[in-house]
């Protein structure tokens, strides 16, 4: 079994210590390359632990290549990816891959992985946008694939969507055995899915058909159930595993209160558009979900250590336009 990363046994409570990352879907290439390149060493530089390229075929840079590029531009900060969009690569040329990022980077690669959600992007490429259930169980073979190639195994695996026969895997990782996969999900099935196979889970709320994060979904008390179904799922591995969320928004202020207030009007009023609003949110809600970050810096870290107490989760990932605001609440955290 891969270790997460930086797993030090855990705090003095049993927690897990924390660990930062700056990326996703915040990670978009408005400014070109040059520009994602200052923004990974500047993640490094305010002491973020990764820095996480996303998957879209928009106005961004792709992946793997940026990955290549990083492994050169920084030296310490880890480096993944926020998520690989599954049906868009053969999991044996995606081991090659990605275990030559880690050797390049010198043992520095997370490989994230998920079964891809935007509809609209497998429609312009023409890529066949296949039923949930398809997607994850296409998912759970290219995991099994993926782990043992990227251990330098010989693989044979004949299976309803990949078929491989005596592939080794190669070149042999920096990592030991391999470098750390990670799944993130909010469905019962991509969480057990994840709970099977990956080292990291990135817990996300569920979504709807057309892609909007559930508001119902954002709650402490949602995100504790999520985290205990994959505890159920994932049996005596559950110790070995880390768990990640990402906070959407962090706004510094004096006045919490006051600013919860006007996000809940926000929500009312149908914004942002990318969450379905299926529930009636209040302001403790907004104050204690994990997804958004609302006070001081010392009140908001204040918040990360109690979304730990109640869920086990320790990997805190921000959007790099939130990487500036979060640093002086990172300060307060690392190494805790």
């Amino acid at each position: 079994m891969t270790q997460p990363p930086n797993d030090a046994g855990g705090s003095s409570s049993g927690l897990r210590p924390f660990r930062f990352g700056a990326g996703g879907e915040g990670n978009k290439d408005e400014g070109g390359a040059r520009k994602f390149v200052k923004l990974a060493q500047t993640a490094e530089e305010y002491g973020y632990d990764t820095f996480a390229v996303p998957d879209h075929l928009g106005n961004q840079v792709g992946p793997l290549a940026a990955l290549g590029a990083l492994t050169q531009a920084t030296s310490t900060i880890r480096l993944a990816t926020s998520v690989l969009v599954n049906g868009w690569r053969h999991p044996a040329l995606l081991a090659k891959e990605a275990t030559t990022i880690d050797v390049l980077s010198k043992g520095r690669l997370e490989l994230g992985i998920g079964a891809g959600w935007m509809k609209e992007e497998f429609d312009k490429a023409g890529i066949e946008f296949e039923s949930p259930g398809v997607r994850i169980r296409r998912l759970g073979e290219a995991l099994v694939i993926l782990d043992g190639l990227m251990r330098g195994e010989t693989v044979d695996f004949d299976g309803e969507f990949y078929k491989i026969k005596g592939l080794e895997g190669s070149p042999r990782p920096r990592q030991g055995p391999r470098p750390p996969i990670a799944v993130g999900g909010g469905g019962p099935k991509m969480l057990a899915l994840a709970a099977k196979h990956a080292d990291i889970i990135s817990v996300a709320p569920g979504t709807t058909p057309d892609g909007k994060m559930k508001l119902s979904d954002m709650t402490i008390e949602k995100t504790a159930e999520r985290v205990d179904r994959i505890r159920q799922a994932a049996g005596d591995r559950f110790d070995d595993i880390e768990l990640n969320w990402t906070i959407a928004v962090t706004v510094i202020t004096d006045d919490r209160v006051a600013t919860a207030e006007m996000a809940l009007k926000a929500l009312e009023q149908g914004y942002p558009p990318n969450i379905a609003h299926d529930t009636e949110f209040t302001v403790d809600d907004v104050l204690s979900s994990p997804y958004i970050a609302i006070g001081s810096f010392e009140e908001i870290a204040d918040q990360i250590r109690e979304v730990r107490r109640r869920t086990t989760m320790s990997y805190v990932g921000v959007f790099p336009t939130q990487m500036d605001a979060f640093a002086p609440v990172l300060a307060q955290l690392k190494g805790e």
